[in-house]
């Protein structure tokens, strides 16, 4: 049975990098948000609008200057960068804009890729990879993921993340540079994970995907667009 979702808040976040000069341009600076499991929600706005940094601070990869960013209680802003990437192994996958794929190595190996990076062994996970990549139709036959379309290539992405069963899920422009029929089974993956109760955030311009958003969140020079996107509907 797959695990249900995370609830989680950004309290307080704030997230610069050094300008031009001596001072700093802030990319991120919101009070508070929060996000809910059952839940698709989007992140929108104009390129330049921090969309990205949000999701990465979200998901741990990048540590706020000032803030909070709890998910279920904990508050991973306060943690390590090992720390961090413990927590998001065992409760969150992520879906890169430009995949992050290993190109030499096969699709089924691939999607294998987070449990040897965890020192795990794959073999307890060759089941569930293989199901994953039937699942979003990705030739396993293929011997180098090279040989496989751009948007096969983001199925075997999403397949990585979802490889040990992740409470959220983040997905950073899923559907970029992807024809129609391929944002769309990218699109109804992500919808299905969230009626399957994960707490699926998406960064995105993709107009098909904020009609498939519960709830879209907008964002404006790194702050919050509408205040009344800040709580979970």
């Amino acid at each position: 049975m797959s695990r249900s979702g995370a609830s989680g808040s950004a309290i307080g976040m704030a997230f610069s990098v050094p300008g031009a000069d001596a001072s700093s341009r802030t990319l991120i600076d919101i009070a508070e948000i929060a996000f809910q499991p059952a839940t698709l929600t989007a992140i929108a706005g104009p390129s330049g609008s921090g969309k990205s940094t949000l999701l990465y601070l979200l998901a741990g990869l990048l540590a706020p200057e000032r803030g909070m960013v709890v998910w279920d209680g904990r508050n991973i802003a306060g943690e390590g960068e090992g720390a961090r990437d413990r927590w998001r192994r065992d409760h969150a996958g992520f879906i890169f804009q430009n995949f992050h794929l290993l190109e030499e190595l096969s699709p089924l190996d691939n999607v294998l890729a987070p449990a040897w990076f965890a020192n795990f062994s794959a073999r307890p996970w060759r089941a569930r990879a293989s199901a994953l990549l039937d699942r979003f139709g990705v030739p396993r036959e293929a011997k180098r993921t090279t040989f496989l379309s751009r948007g096969e290539q983001q199925r075997v992405a999403i397949a990585r993340a979802l490889l040990f069963d992740p409470r959220i899920v983040f997905a950073d422009e899923p559907t970029a540079s992807l024809d129609a029929a391929a944002g769309e089974g990218v699109i109804g993956a992500l919808a299905e994970m969230a009626g399957a109760g994960k707490t699926v955030i998406v960064v995105t311009h993709d107009p098909q995907l904020l009609a498939r958003a519960a709830r879209i969140i907008r964002l404006d020079h790194g702050r919050l667009a509408d205040r009344e996107q800040a709580s979970a509907a």
